[in-house]
C-alpha cells in the first residue's frame, strides 16, 4: 500500500494538491476495478467550516473523474476495512478528526481528552486500521495541517493537541513513501 503524507498550513493549496494526486494515481491503474474516495472528517460547526466543506465537494464536482465521497469525523477505522484493491483514498484531513477525536463526547459533558485511555485508543485504532491496508493494493493519501510554526501556547489542552499532532505527524511521515509539504501553494517533496 502506497501512503502519501500531505502537509501544510491552512490554505496552502494542499487538498487540491492532494486531489490531482489521487487522480493521477486513479488513473495510472485503468485495467482494474477500483474505486476513487474521498474520506471527509470535517463537521460544519459555524459559517466558516460550512463553507470551506462546500468549497471542497464544489471541487470535487467539478472534476471528470467520480468521486465516492464518505463521511467519517469520528469513527474511521470501520472506513479503511471496507477498502478493496485498487481503490485509491484521500483522507482530508487527520487536524478536523483529531480535533473531533479530543471532543467527541463533549456534548455529553465527557469529552474523550478528559477520560483517561481514550485519546490513546482512537489514535491505536487509526494506526492498526491503517496498517491494516499493508496487505491491500490501497493508495491511501493523508492531508493534515501543520500547525509547529508558532510558539507553545500557555493553555494546555490546545498543547496537549499541538504535542499529539506532532507524534501523530512524525508516525504517518515514518511510515509514508512519500512525503510532502505545501507553502502558498508551492510543494516541497520531503520524502
Amino acid at each position: 500500500m502506497p501512503l502519501i503524507f500531505i502537509t501544510g498550513g491552512v490554505r496552502s493549496g494542499k487538498s487540491h494538491f492532494a486531489e490531482q494526486a489521487a487522480i493521477q494515481h486513479f488513473q495510472a491503474q485503468p485495467n482494474i476495478e477500483k474505486r476513487l474516495i474521498y474520506i471527509a472528517s470535517g463537521i460544519a460547526l459555524d459559517d466558516e467550516m460550512e463553507k470551506r466543506i462546500d468549497r471542497h465537494q464544489a471541487d470535487r464536482l467539478a472534476q471528470p473523474i467520480k468521486w465516492l465521497t464518505v463521511e467519517a469525523p469520528y469513527d474511521i477505522a470501520p472506513v479503511f476495512e471496507t477498502l478493496k484493491d485498487g481503490d485509491v483514498v484521500l483522507w482530508d484531513c487527520v487536524t478536523t478528526w483529531l480535533t473531533n477525536a479530543f471532543y467527541e463526547g463533549y456534548d455529553c459533558g465527557a469529552p474523550c481528552v478528559t477520560k483517561p485511555g481514550c485519546l490513546a485508543s482512537k489514535l491505536r485504532t487509526v494506526k492498526q486500521a491503517i496498517q491494516s491496508l499493508q496487505t491491500k493494493n490501497v493508495t491511501l493519501l493523508v492531508v493534515s495541517n501543520e500547525l509547529f510554526d508558532e510558539p507553545p501556547y500557555q493553555n494546555e489542552e490546545v498543547e496537549l493537541y499541538r504535542r499529539t499532532l506532532g507524534q501523530l505527524h512524525q508516525w504517518f511521515v515514518a511510515s509514508a513513501q512519500e512525503a510532502y509539504e505545501m507553502n502558498y501553494g508551492i510543494v516541497k517533496r520531503w520524502k
